[in-house]
């Protein structure tokens, strides 16, 4: 069993969980705080949760006495609803002094809150490098981190890639990583389409995680950025993937061969700075409502039954900070489709945004009928 500690949308954390392990597999023990019944749990792959350790069926002391000789790195975290920076600090002191008792040297990575953050632990390497430990803690239950989320590769991924395009929005790589993950769940192999790649931050997750791709865009300059983004991300790896990339309108595109999955972020309307007026937002609304159901019509007879799509569409952020989302279900059942739901996050619950942004992301994970 393993403790995950959820990210900022923890919701949406859930939902991808779910996705992988199953429902039954996943329990929520506090707004960011779940449990998760497997025995493997790959952290790396996860864009929803930032920490995870396996439970502990064994005190703390007794897992840190028994590793190899030398110099120990020790962080302490607690979760619980009253814990603080000096009760997580008293354990973290208290593990150190059983340890010196025991011969052991320790180095204790200091606590600026309850818990360290998530960068704090990655940049000590606790859970990720032998002899650098860190107890993570929610009530009752105790876990031996298996690391926290490696930010330096999500920057680098991010960052470092050649073709930009700040003007169509930068779709973070690890909202890209949930939204393939919502898509493929449990299945280890296939072929996923991402029908608006723009410059391929989707179709750049779904190799790294073993699968094959296909993005198009309507866009021949951003189908060119996809291609030097993935020939970048190929350099110096011997085992990518295969990726093919094509000039293509997703309401009228024809794809070739077999469509497994399908994760895309859809065309997300106009940027605004603030709030529309409601007659702005429903023209906008309007617009990239029968952009999507063009393209789920024009889908539906290219893929098999039962074939997954995770979709990230827009939803717009009002001025007394509720949001206006497309009402769309309806006709996408019509079409062909099935919205699938989740046992710890409704429709609602799976938007995605920051504090500052007016257009959000929605997300929804449909399944072909």
């Amino acid at each position: 069993m393993y403790l995950a500690v959820l990210g900022r949308e923890p919701k949406i954390s859930l939902a991808e969980l779910e996705a992988i392990f199953g429902a039954t597999k996943v329990t929520p023990i506090a707004e960011n705080i779940a449990l998760v019944t497997t025995r493997k749990f790959d952290l790396n792959r996860l864009g929803g949760t930032i920490k995870a350790g396996k439970v502990l069926d064994e005190s703390p002391i007794e897992v840190l006495a028994s590793l190899p000789e030398g110099k120990i790195t020790l962080g302490y975290s607690d979760y619980s609803d009253r814990a603080t920076k000096n009760t997580s600090w008293h354990e973290a002191l208290k593990l150190k002094n059983l340890l010196k008792r025991r011969g052991r040297s320790v180095r204790l990575v200091p606590n600026v809150d309850a818990a360290l953050s998530s960068a704090t632990s990655h940049h000590n390497q606790l859970g990720e490098k032998a002899k650098h430990i860190e107890i993570v803690q929610y009530g009752k239950y105790l876990a031996e981190s298996i690391g926290a989320q490696n930010i330096t590769a999500y920057a680098k991924r991010d960052q470092a890639r050649p073709a930009r395009d700040a003007f169509v929005g930068m779709l973070p790589p690890k909202l890209a990583q949930i939204l393939v993950n919502l898509a493929v769940g449990n299945i280890p192999e296939g072929r996923l389409l991402d029908p608006f790649c723009g410059t391929g931050t989707i179709l750049q997750e779904a190799l790294l995680m073993g699968y094959t791709t296909y993005g198009t865009d309507m866009s021949e300059k951003m189908v060119a950025y996809s291609k030097k983004n993935l020939e970048w991300l190929a350099d110096g790896r011997d085992r990518l993937p295969k990726f093919e990339l094509s000039v293509g309108d997703a309401t009228k595109n024809k794809w070739s061969g077999k469509i497994n999955f399908v994760a895309s972020e859809t065309y997300l309307g106009l940027p605004f700075s603030a709030p529309p007026a409601n007659i702005k937002l429903k023209e906008v609304m309007h617009t990239t409502g029968s952009i999507i159901l063009a393209f789920l019509k024009n889908l539906a007879p290219q893929i098999e039954k039962n074939t997954k799509l995770a979709l990230a569409i827009p939803a717009w952020k009002r001025l007394d900070n509720s949001f206006s989302m497309l009402n769309i279900i309806d006709e996408i059942e019509k079409l062909g489709y099935n919205l699938i739901s989740f046992k710890h996050a409704s429709v609602t619950d799976l938007l995605y945004y920051r504090e500052n942004q007016v257009v959000a992301r929605q997300i929804i994970v449909l399944r072909k009928t």
